[in-house]
């Protein structure tokens, strides 16, 4: 089936997401003082378990970095993963297409812990947990459904 304007919505958001994670994941993992972001101040991290920003910016780079870039390129090649394969909840469905929505819940989740940890919320949390609905949803599209169903 030949590709979609919706199915390059759901890429473009994928690697929107991708790029930002790996630039603020990078930045922590470079500057785990949280200097190098506009001045984090370690204080937030204080009702967390981390001691500094290192562990949440590997966790940023990785999770919502890496894999919704990914994901991305294997929602446009398609290539057979295993071990992705192995843990795909939707056994009709291609893999990247399941870890589209995985991604989704993901920031979710991210986002959530976050705001737990650091006692409140700024635009950026808003932002970015808004952001999880559109890429959960165009995922969800039948027109997206229908290109990667098995």
């Amino acid at each position: 089936m030949k590709p979609t304007a919706t199915r390059n919505i759901l890429i473009s958001l994928l690697l929107f997401l991708g790029v930002s994670a790996i630039g603020g994941g990078g930045a922590l993992i470079i500057s785990p003082s949280g200097k190098l972001l506009g001045g984090l101040p370690l204080s937030i991290l204080a009702q967390s378990p981390f001691p500094d920003f290192l562990i949440p910016g590997i966790i940023l780079f990785t999770i919502l970095g890496f894999f919704p870039c990914y994901i991305s390129y294997a929602l446009i090649k398609k290539p057979t993963n295993n071990i992705a394969e192995y843990f795909n909840l939707f056994k009709d469905m291609y893999w990247a297409w399941s870890y589209s929505i995985y991604i989704g819940f993901a920031l979710i989740i991210w986002i959530q812990v976050e705001t737990i940890f650091i006692n409140g919320t700024s635009w950026l949390q808003t932002f970015y947990i808004l952001y999880s609905i559109p890429i959960i949803f165009v995922a969800l599209l039948p027109k997206v459904r229908t290109l990667y169903k098995k």
